[in-house]
């Protein structure tokens, strides 16, 4: 199924990794549904949930379409001046954590403030 093996048991990482990838490679076009999430997390022996964290990972990347009750379809890029890259999940979480380092360095940097100005507060009582 896919080019999956039965009961390969892959992450949701993975699973968005793959279908990614064979959307890019062009084996699945816009408009085409990917397989069932049910029928997907039986054949590899992952939980369905699994799968479905590996769907929602392509649609939050923009290549793959939620339907209620149809199915995960895979979204049409536009075309034009105005078309933004899609992000691969590897590009998304290489953000992530970089944004998550920044935040912690602002952090260490507002906890060091407050402790500076409490310590002049203290000075000056």
């Amino acid at each position: 199924m896919d080019g999956w093996k039965p009961g390969q048991r892959p992450t949701a990482k993975e699973i968005a990794a793959h279908y990614q990838k064979m959307i890019s490679d062009g084996r699945y076009r816009p408009g085409d549904q990917l397989p069932a999430a049910r029928a997907l997390a039986k054949y590899l022996e992952v939980g369905y949930m699994t799968v479905q964290s590996g769907y929602g990972q392509l649609a939050a990347a923009g290549l793959a379409q939620k339907e209620q009750g149809r199915g995960t379809f895979v979204r049409a890029v536009p075309d034009g001046d105005n078309a933004q890259p899609v992000a691969t999940v590897d590009e998304l979480a290489e953000r992530l954590a970089h944004v998550t380092s920044q935040l912690s360095d602002l952090q260490d940097r507002v906890a060091l403030l407050e402790s500076e100005r409490r310590g002049s507060a203290d000075e000056n009582q």
